[in-house]
């Protein structure tokens, strides 16, 4: 990927409000043609809110009973038990909770606050947006029913805004792709000096996240971002190449 010179990010128009069961293919074929584009080499970046929406991963909150770990918890962080309830149901572990912050790990692996249960977005009052339960899966579901009706080549990429350690702000990195290499392993290789790389493995995933973040944004109504200029190398999962190793993670 070395070789490349130019990146090209374009907001996709026209996708409407994603119900459970809709046709994320379709949906995306359609906003392709109405932007003016073909969906033929690059990278559909698409955030996790519309795929969570299709896949019917929603709570209504009036519909759960928390636990007596959940209301103890939100008590001490004065928050909504049946919120509480629905993060602990998505929780692998609290990493960390303190002045009305959950930090969470999912059961994918990711750490993130309130492992990934949004209230912001969602079709109704009172209703709780959940992570995919396989994101790589939904990514690879999505390119399978593009290609077979005619897009491609193509990979995805499916997005979430998450926060960082020793860090202001929030930026879109990917939980899920299909069709690319999540990481880009240059070791081996030499630097302009010639010197061998032992450590570089650019996220080429998480960059493409983080570069279609700055046109999605949570309000401007446009879930998804096609991207060319990348070549498509390789394959892989979030899940096995971007989440860390518990034996490698120096901060556990």
């Amino acid at each position: 990927m070395s070789d490349r010179r130019s990146l090209s990010f374009v907001s996709l128009v026209g996708i409407p409000e994603v119900a459970p069961g809709a046709d994320l293919a379709e949906m995306h074929l359609a906003a392709a043609e109405q932007t003016g584009l073909e969906l033929t080499g690059g990278v559909l970046v698409i955030c996790q809110k519309i795929v969570s929406k299709a896949e019917g991963r929603l709570v209504n909150l009036p519909e759960v009973e928390p636990t007596a770990e959940a209301l103890r918890i939100a008590e001490e962080h004065e928050k909504d038990p049946r919120h509480i309830e629905v993060i602990l149901r998505e929780t692998r572990r609290i990493v960390r909770r303190s002045h009305g912050i959950l930090i969470c790990e999912t059961h994918h692996g990711f750490v993130c606050a309130n492992a990934g249960v949004d209230l912001s977005n969602t079709p109704a009052d009172e209703m709780a947006i959940l992570l995919p339960i396989d994101p790589d899966a939904s990514a690879q579901k999505l390119r399978n029913e593009l290609i077979e009706r005619g897009a491609g080549p193509l990979a995805i990429v499916i997005t979430d805004t998450f926060g960082r350690p020793w860090r202001e702000g929030l930026v879109d990195i990917a939980i899920g792709s299909a069709g690319i290499a999540p990481i880009e392993d240059l070791r081996g290789q030499g630097d302009r000096r010639g010197r061998e790389l032992v450590v570089t493995t650019p996220a080429t995933v998480d960059a493409l996240a983080a570069g279609a973040g700055l046109l999605m944004g949570k309000a401007a109504g446009t879930p998804s971002v096609w991207v060319t200029g990348i070549p498509l190398i390789g394959d892989g999962s979030v899940a096995e190449d971007l989440v860390r190793d518990p034996s490698t993670d120096l901060f556990r």
